[in-house]
């Protein structure tokens, strides 16, 4: 059902948000300091390309400065992917097909947000494989 359900979200949706999020990291990644920002864009567009099947999990090791940094994030890339998934989470809710593919979007949300702390893990991992 995962592969189903990820072939449908690549055509209507998940192409076009790997785009944005590589846009983003291809513009963080201009300065030296934007690079940990970049890479971070990169890793979640590739979950933003294939989701179901996988899942974010925080890491317990990330500390304040994954906070800081979020901050940062927040203001230069997360909230205009965040909108976007927004607007494709509601577009995408309008059908019936659609609705599982809008709560998928509104489940990368956070991750958009602040990626940085998190791990993407395959939710078939038990959780004593996580760390």
């Amino acid at each position: 059902m995962k592969t189903i359900l990820n072939l449908i979200w690549l055509v209507l949706s998940g192409f076009w948000l790997f785009l944005g999020y590589l846009l983003a990291g291809l513009l963080l990644c201009v300065t030296v300091i934007g690079i940990p920002f970049g890479v971070a864009a990169f890793r979640i567009g590739a979950y933003a390309l294939w989701p179901f099947g996988y899942t974010t999990v925080e890491r317990r090791d990330a500390g304040a400065p994954s906070f800081l940094v979020n901050v940062v994030w927040l203001i230069l890339a997360g909230w205009w992917l965040a909108l976007g998934h927004i607007l494709t989470g509601i577009a995408l809710c309008v059908t019936i097909i659609g609705i599982p593919l809008g709560i998928a979007n509104f489940k990368l949300i956070p991750v958009s947000l602040f990626p940085l702390g998190r791990e993407i893990v395959r939710t078939d991992q038990s959780f004593t494989q996580r760390g």
